[in-house]
């Protein structure tokens, strides 16, 4: 079976990457072999010492160079695969045409280039106006999301887009600041955060608690029909972290997911400390990224994140029933078996389907993939010395269908 049902990769555009490489030109007078070991210092940052991971660490030109050569187009890429995933009204419905975005935690402007490549590519006639405004404690990455701004709108003749930038502390939206100057521009059709979270509030008494306050108070900026987006890294720590932040605002009831998850209860992920929730989907590396990988030993071949997609209309990326499920897991082949992790109102169970008892009915499970959205008729679980068993079966005649691919 080819991964994630033979489905196209994300691809960024060529303005977009050419830019980034004149950016990178213009700042530094480095080499792609500088920059893929400060790619691999900055991974290690991200991932293996995070303790050490400082919120000015692209205020240095030479980390800022390598991070817009390598992670910046990946940043870009998850963004757009989760714009391919809403409710496509959002491009023009109100506002006679006028999409009002805004980029919190910006860096080099992730949110607003996603947004800007992925209507110039996908498109280009719905929209009249694009009005961006971007966040950021940076002044520098900043000016950088200027540049390529600027630069993309006159490369690609996209000339019906506005960024307005914003220069603030995140971790303190005083009145008359930052959350003063775009609260006079909302509401928003789309909020977005990019990987930005993981990196607010670590020494707070309660960085929970402090993170889903932020984004509470980012909703009654949005507009009724409007998604807040929230991108994280797929890591262990920053997952679960957004796990409960999700948790929190539920409980709160200040929006409903419209993705991934398809309930509002308490995650099941957090039930155990050893799980978490992230996506997995394919895309087409850059040459640059493919070359800096060859570098250093990584293999970026696969765009991997955890996401929220919040609502406060209530509307969901499929109708909700016991019997839909999102598989959260690969599909594992055992030995006479396949199984996969699924998740939906009734937990987190384990499914799986015997070989021996593979039909044109249940045949849907071979195409499982992580992210999927499926339909189960039926799950048996048997019973053994008076116990249920926590592992589900599908049985021959079981309907089963995928509804949703990624």
């Amino acid at each position: 079976m080819e991964p994630f049902n033979g489905k196209r990769g994300a691809r960024l555009s060529p303005f977009i990457l050419n830019l980034i490489e004149q950016v990178v030109g213009e700042s530094t007078a480095g080499k792609l072999d500088r920059d893929a070991r400060k790619v691999a210092d900055l991974s290690r940052l991200f991932t293996k010492d995070r303790s050490k991971l400082t919120r000015e660490y692209l205020n240095d030109p030479v980390h800022a160079a390598a991070y817009l050569r390598y992670f910046l187009p990946v940043n870009l890429a998850k963004i757009q695969v989760l714009l391919d995933e809403l409710p496509q009204e959002w491009l023009g419905r109100q506002r006679d045409y006028q999409l009002h975005v805004l980029d919190v935690g910006s860096g080099p402007g992730s949110g607003a280039l996603a947004v800007l490549d992925w209507l110039n590519q996908r498109h280009p006639d719905c929209v009249r106006h694009l009005a961006v405004v971007a966040v950021d404690s940076s002044a520098d990455m900043l000016n950088q999301a200027r540049r390529l701004w600027n630069g993309f709108c006159r490369e690609s003749g996209f000339t019906r887009g506005s960024l307005t930038a914003f220069e603030g502390d995140l971790e303190r939206p005083v009145k008359g600041g930052w959350y003063g100057q775009i609260t006079q521009r909302a509401p928003y059709d789309l909020i977005i955060l990019a990987n930005c979270l993981n990196e607010l509030f670590v020494d707070h008494v309660d960085p929970i608690g402090a993170k889903a306050d932020l984004v509470s108070g980012l909703l009654p900026l949005l507009a009724q029909d409007g998604t807040v987006m929230i991108v994280e890294p797929a890591l262990r720590e920053t997952s679960r972290s957004l796990h409960h932040v999700r948790d929190r605002l539920l409980q709160e009831k200040h929006c409903t997911v419209y993705s991934p998850c398809l309930h509002e209860a308490n995650c099941p992920a957090l039930v155990h400390p050893d799980d978490w929730c992230h996506e997995e989907r394919l895309w087409t590396a850059p040459a640059v990224v493919q070359a800096i990988d060859r570098q250093i030993g990584f293999i970026k071949d696969a765009l991997k994140f955890s996401y929220l997609l919040l609502r406060k209309d209530g509307r969901t990326i499929v109708a909700r029933s016991p019997q839909i499920f999102r598989v959260v897991s690969e599909l594992r082949e055992l030995k006479g078996e396949k199984r996969a992790w699924l998740c939906n109102e009734t937990g987190r169970p384990e499914v799986g389907r015997l070989d021996r008892l593979a039909s044109p009915k249940n045949a849907a499970v071979d195409n499982w993939h992580r992210g999927a959205i499926v339909q189960i008729e039926r799950i048996v679980r048997k019973e053994r010395e008076g116990k249920v068993s926590a592992l589900g079966r599908i049985d021959q005649d079981a309907v089963v269908q995928v509804i949703r691919s990624v």
